[in-house]
């Protein structure tokens, strides 16, 4: 799995004007291809890390690399690159219906009128939001906002798609078409970077866990080697007293 390496993390560090430390000298690197989860308590460090990854926020100290770069020197095409899908699906939306909120990306960039259209009209038939294209978006069921979240990245072809607690205030069938719609995008070639601490619902997927605390990576492996530790930093271990992760179960 560990071929290319898309995107990294070099000593990164971020102390908010208060002083407070929300990330302390976090290396990490994000592989091409990979399904990673990222864990951990509120407070922890996960938000802040994640916002550094696309440029939404500074570091104090230390760099974020894409493809061996600095990202500073060239944000738009990471922000393109690097796709972040907030816990607040709403918290995105700037369109009056569902195909004015996916063709802004594209719009924001210049693109002929023609290809906007076609680019919104494909990526509304991959998520499967075609039916509901003039819909205001705050009128669409929760799952279908997270779908639209999604589509408003996807229209921009991004390499990485990075969702910061997906399964937040959804119901069950919520859940489902978010766990599909995630699946369905890394077999599609995607780089997926989960941020949850539901890690029953999406770690059979994952190829890594990566667990935050006070600031710091202190954990990053495999699911099966990791599990046993979380409990160590305040995050259940949906596998404790027989517990079931998707349809898979490890031996812990």
């Amino acid at each position: 799995m560990k071929e290319s390496v898309l995107l990294e993390t070099r000593n990164l560090t971020h102390i908010f004007p208060d002083g407070t430390i929300g990330i302390k000298n976090v290396n990490l690197r994000i592989y091409a291809g990979e399904f990673m989860v990222i864990a951990g308590t509120n407070g922890s460090g996960k938000s802040v890390l994640t916002r550094h990854l696309n440029g939404l926020l500074v570091p104090t100290e230390g760099e974020v690399l894409m493809d061996g770069m600095a990202i500073a020197k060239n944000i738009v095409k990471t922000r393109k690159s690097v796709g972040l899908i907030f816990q607040d699906s709403e918290s995105q939306f700037v369109g009056q219906t569902v195909e004015e909120e996916v063709a802004f990306g594209p719009e924001n960039l210049g693109l002929p009128r023609s290809e906007i259209d076609q680019l919104v009209a494909q990526t509304l038939t991959s998520v499967g939001l075609s039916s509901v294209s003039n819909r205001n978006p705050y009128t669409l069921s929760g799952g279908q906002k997270r779908k639209l979240a999604v589509a408003g990245v996807l229209v921009m072809k991004p390499q990485i798609i990075i969702f910061d607690e997906p399964f937040t205030g959804l119901d069950y069938l919520g859940v489902v078409q978010v766990l599909n719609q995630l699946t369905s995008l890394h077999q599609q070639g995607h780089t997926i970077v989960v941020i949850t601490h539901e890690l029953e619902k999406v770690l059979a997927h994952a190829h890594r866990l990566v667990v935050m605390h006070q600031g710091k990576c202190v954990c990053d492996g495999k699911p099966e080697k990791i599990l046993p530790l979380v409990e160590k930093y305040g995050i259940r271990n949906p596998l404790k007293n027989g517990g079931r992760i998707g349809e898979l179960t490890w031996l812990s």
